[in-house]
């Protein structure tokens, strides 16, 4: 269910064209790093679902996508693997993808209700992970009865996750994205980078008042960061850690937009899960699709690949002279120090 109220931010920023960009499209290299493992493109699969039958053929088909098609890979939250051991073979798929980067995923308001460092360890060990992705989504937890609702001094706990845990640790937003004083907040914790997971496209409180039946929520439909905002308030406070730019990708106009305001990554989960239920073949025809449409954006934006797209500044027609409307100028050159 798309956000009520909120957009983006995306389709009010142009990719430049280069009618004479001076390159060959076959020239052009999406190629890039993530904890030192190689990507074709720059682009992450983020967490999605686990602990169900189906969720685990999900998590199979994903898995052998992205070692097909040599992208980054993250879990759904792993909860479930610590209640339940059987439910942990939904998540155990390194053997399918053992070349790219494989993320475990807990939320993070379960650091407040008894998982510390040694499950945060069990989780990572459990399915040979790479990383840990803490995913943050109080207003969600807010509308599901029982929710997870107390995330005080949760950040401190996180900065004691990633000091303790031997691999890396990523804060990540679920749909919600994240303004400047959560920014702020991250920039100043240990852990290696962030996925801003914004607003503009699938709404998590539109979901759960739907399922839940809360039209008590409708008052919250304003509230959240679009992604685009969202991209640039993570890499100015963040400077130094990786940036993934998640929230309403849905094309690779959309990722060299993500790419072009300060992530190092563009990632995306809801346009995967219906491939992913079908079949490996359907997740690796959108992939490709997304790729092709990466290369030819860069192609015509006269960038030969993936650094260049993060130097790229792109167009805010809104705030061209004699434009209505007051749109701050969209800045694509913030510097940029991804640690992967």
């Amino acid at each position: 269910m798309r956000h009520p109220l909120i957009a983006t931010g995306f389709e009010r920023l142009r990719v430049p064209y280069a009618s004479l960009p001076e390159l060959n499209l076959d020239d052009v290299d999406l190629s890039c790093e993530m904890l030192g493992k190689s990507l074709s493109m720059p682009f992450m699969v983020t967490g999605m679902t686990g602990g169900t039958e189906l969720s685990g053929r999900i998590n199979r088909n994903l898995a052998e996508t992205a070692q097909r098609c040599g992208v980054a890979l993250g879990l759904g939250s792993m909860r479930v693997a610590l209640e339940d051991s059987k439910a942990a073979e939904s998540f155990r798929v390194r053997e399918l993808c053992p070349d790219v980067p494989l993320w475990a995923n807990l939320g993070a308001a379960q650091l407040n209700l008894g998982c510390g460092v040694e499950e945060c360890r069990r989780l990572v060990e459990t399915i040979g992970a790479d990383g840990l992705c803490l995913h943050v989504n109080a207003l969600q937890e807010v509308a599901q009865p029982g929710g997870d609702t107390d995330w005080a001094n949760v950040a401190e706990k996180i900065e004691a996750v990633a000091e303790a845990l031997p691999v890396p640790v990523m804060v990540k937003e679920v749909g919600f994205g994240m303004g400047r004083r959560t920014a702020q907040m991250l920039g100043a914790l240990g852990i290696w980078g962030v996925d801003v997971g914004g607003a503009g496209e699938t709404s998590w409180l539109e979901v759960e008042k739907r399922v839940w039946g809360r039209k008590d929520l409708d008052a919250f439909d304003e509230m959240g960061t679009p992604t685009a905002e969202s991209i640039r308030e993570v890499r100015r406070s963040c400077p130094g850690k990786f940036v993934i730019g998640s929230g309403g990708v849905r094309t690779g106009v959309d990722a060299v937009k993500a790419l072009a305001l300060g992530a190092d990554l563009a990632g995306a989960a809801i346009p995967l899960l219906a491939p992913a239920v079908e079949s490996a073949e359907a997740v690796v025809r959108w992939l490709e699709k997304l790729r092709w449409e990466m290369k030819v954006a860069a192609l015509c934006s006269g960038c030969s690949g993936t650094e260049a797209l993060k130097h790229l500044e792109l167009e805010d027609p809104a705030s061209e002279p004699g434009a209505t409307g007051t749109g701050e100028p969209a800045v694509g050159e913030v510097g940029q120090q991804g640690a992967g």
